[in-house]
């Protein structure tokens, strides 16, 4: 038969449950916030094997856009694009900026047939990778919901240069991986 239970036994049963779910619970978010820190770095060592590879190849083929591979990666996650597709785009279009657009600065993409400038390589960077992952309202129809194949082909479509396609894409695949993540190369 049960009895009555006095009052402190309640209140230190209830305290101790209190404590115990407290616990649990900071255990819990101290994990989550762990493995959230663990990708975030993951990623951030991702981007930065990433862009060192495009600046590597920047490097060992003496190319002024050295230096702009963090940039390059950075508008490339932002705008959905496979990581190298910028730089091999510069590459074939000016040899990474050896031979950039004369009349149109900072143009080592070949934009708008060498007609439109940009104030710095970080402008272009950004106007080409808003543009080719779709997300320009006026030239959306061209790029948008596109793979890289058929971002190419409406870039620079095989009527005008039959194999720029394959030239761009054989250029991504000297700069790295596609699945490139930091420490190793995933197949």
């Amino acid at each position: 038969m049960a009895g009555p239970v006095p009052l402190g036994t309640m209140i230190k049963d209830t305290a101790k449950e209190t404590i115990q779910t407290v616990f649990i619970q900071k255990e819990n978010m101290t994990d989550g916030v762990l493995a959230l820190n663990q990708a975030l770095d993951q990623e951030a060592k991702d981007l930065k094997a990433k862009a060192e590879a495009i600046d590597t190849y920047f490097k060992d083929h003496d190319m002024p856009l050295e230096g702009m591979g963090k940039k390059m990666v950075e508008e490339a996650e932002k705008n959905g694009l496979d990581w190298r597709l910028l730089a091999a785009i510069s590459v074939r279009e000016s040899t990474g900026g050896k031979f950039a657009c004369i009349k149109a600065t900072y143009n080592s993409f070949g934009w708008g047939s060498c007609k439109i400038g940009f104030k710095s390589n970080e402008q272009a960077i950004e106007t080409v990778a808003k543009n080719l992952g779709g997300n320009n309202p006026n030239t959306a129809r061209h790029y948008a919901d596109k793979n890289t194949r058929e971002i190419l082909k409406a870039y620079n479509p095989p009527s005008i240069v039959p194999k720029y396609v394959d030239q761009v894409i054989s250029i991504m695949n000297e700069i790295g991986d596609e699945n490139l993540i930091a420490g190793k190369v995933s197949s």
